[in-house]
């Protein structure tokens, strides 16, 4: 069973509490009543499509925006009381760096203002950026900017660190590092929250998962309930040429999705055994018949795509 935390209350174990938070840009709410809590030592992806409210939520957590209604808190304080006393690391997407300085340079700024600071070589070398500690800013790479404003979130001891997009721009070996620091970042007590497009990430890295939904939280577990709530399951298979007829195959039942691609069908249903029972029925007989669950992806597609559904009709 998925866990909804729409009753959840904040507690003295809360890193993180949101309570009835509404924030609303004119006629649009960003965050609806949205009720979360974030407990010490988790890694949490925050996962929804375009709109859903997942930047507005991280302004709120970081002070940088005041909510309408309910109350955030951080550690029992004020987002900004929380930031002040170093107890949060953040890295943003949208977060500017300054020209005409160089890495370490920067990194030396950062830790000046961390009550608890790491030393700068522990802060290079953390975020993969040791090389380029004498380059200037301005001359960084895509991936190379982002690797910087991780050592910035991570230049001291923070307790909570929150990461916007983190791997934007990186290669997969540079992700495949990144990651590996974040996990000795939790195996160390810290909660990590991050919000993503790549959603291999959050299947592979978090082990809570929350969806939100036009500033709702739609869906709160792991990974592998989130694919269980989806309530779908893959079927793939070969059909002899002139058989994958597209309309035919529509007929069958509790399908949700279907994709026909030469003699291949890749299609999702809410109860395969009696979608494959129906397909024998028609007279066909498929080949290299594969039956599994949904990807944390396609479960995020069916999951969205059905709330969606529900609030049209």
């Amino acid at each position: 069973m998925v866990r909804m935390t729409t009753t959840t209350t904040a507690t003295d174990s809360t890193v993180v509490g949101f309570d009835k938070v509404t924030k609303a840009y004119g006629d649009v709410r960003a965050v609806d009543g949205l009720t979360l809590a974030l407990r010490p030592g988790e890694t949490v992806a925050l996962l929804g499509p375009n709109g859903a409210g997942k930047s507005t939520t991280l302004d709120l957590l970081l002070g940088l925006r005041s909510a309408d209604s309910g109350t955030v808190s951080v550690f029992g304080t004020s987002p900004r009381e929380a930031i002040v006393a170093g107890r949060v690391g953040a890295m943003l997407q949208s977060g500017g760096l300054m020209d005409e300085v160089t890495v370490a340079e920067l990194v030396r700024l950062a830790r000046a203002l961390h009550p608890r600071p790491y030393p700068v070589s522990d802060v290079l070398a953390r975020a993969g950026i040791t090389q380029i500690a004498h380059r200037k800013v301005n001359k960084l790479s895509g991936g190379q900017a982002q690797r910087v404003r991780f050592a910035l979130a991570t230049a001291g001891d923070s307790d909570l660190i929150v990461l916007d997009e983190p791997t934007t721009g990186m290669d997969v070996s540079a992700r495949q590092a990144f990651w590996a620091t974040m996990r000795e970042q939790a195996d160390q007590g810290r909660t990590v929250l991050f919000a993503t497009h790549y959603l291999e990430e959050a299947d592979a890295i978090a082990d809570r998962v929350l969806v939100l939904h036009r500033g709702r939280l739609l869906a709160d577990g792991t990974a592998a309930e989130i694919k269980a709530k989806a309530g779908a399951r893959r079927i793939s298979f070969d059909l002899p040429a002139g058989q994958a007829d597209e309309p035919r195959l529509r007929g069958l039942p509790y399908l949700t999705r279907i994709d026909v691609s030469g003699r291949t069908v890749r299609i999702q249903s809410t109860d395969a055994d009696a979608t494959v029972h129906a397909l024998y029925g028609l007279g066909l007989r498929p080949r290299n018949l594969e039956v599994t669950g949904l990807g944390l992806e396609q479960a995020f597609v069916a999951i969205t795509s059905a709330q969606e559904a529900k609030q049209q009709s």
